[in-house]
């Protein structure tokens, strides 16, 4: 089911992402710091690059598994710089393991990472998109939100990647208008949103 967002048609990753997954809701720690964590290694290369180096970075972050990022040292900073099926980038991947760290503390003290996330979307419905130069790069609520990751202990989580990872992550729905896929996700959407403000 490919859809009229044009970036969506111009490979077969991009289809399958745009199809299966972009803007379908996360609502899992593991999965948000996924999400989070390849966007901040996109900036500055192609997502396309990220994508196809995605099993790659799974296995180097141990399916991106908080608990087990988190007790990361210096020595698995020295591997994953020889590990040449991920992007090797010493900052981003310190900032990775400093951001397993924080999402580990907000597990043990609240809110959990999925739940800060969440709790910057906007509010209301907002109009859906025509074209993809309606699609802003930053929202007052991506600043926010990276304001507040950094406040938390966040690295390499600016305005710009915490807008592409609530984009990726269904906090907000960035399907243009008459894709095949906005109607699943909005409805998907609504139904996550329930379920995370419903009380346990």
């Amino acid at each position: 089911m490919s859809g009229p967002c044009p970036w969506g048609l111009s490979t077969p990753d991009y289809r399958a992402y745009h199809d299966d997954e972009w803007g379908r809701p996360v609502t899992a720690d593991d999965a948000m710091f996924e999400r989070i964590t390849l966007e901040a290694f996109q900036s500055g290369l192609s997502w396309l690059t990220i994508l196809r180096k995605r099993e790659a970075f799974r296995a180097a972050f141990a399916g991106f598994e908080i608990a087990t990022v988190a007790r990361f040292g210096d020595e698995d900073v020295e591997r994953l710089l020889l590990d040449a099926g991920i992007v090797r980038n010493r900052a981003k991947i310190e900032a990775t393991l400093a951001n397993a760290k924080a999402a580990a503390e907000l597990q043990r003290s609240g809110p959990s990472l999925a739940a800060l996330v969440w709790g910057h979307r906007p509010r209301g419905r907002p109009r859906a998109p025509h074209s993809m130069g309606e699609l802003p790069a930053t929202t007052p609520e991506s600043t926010a939100l990276a304001k507040e990751l950094k406040r938390r202990g966040f690295r390499f989580v600016g305005p710009t990647t915490a807008y592409a990872a609530m984009q990726a992550c269904g906090i907000v729905n960035d399907h243009l208008a008459g894709c095949p896929a906005r109607a699943r996700v909005e409805r998907e959407r609504r139904e996550a949103l329930k379920r995370m403000l419903s009380p346990a």
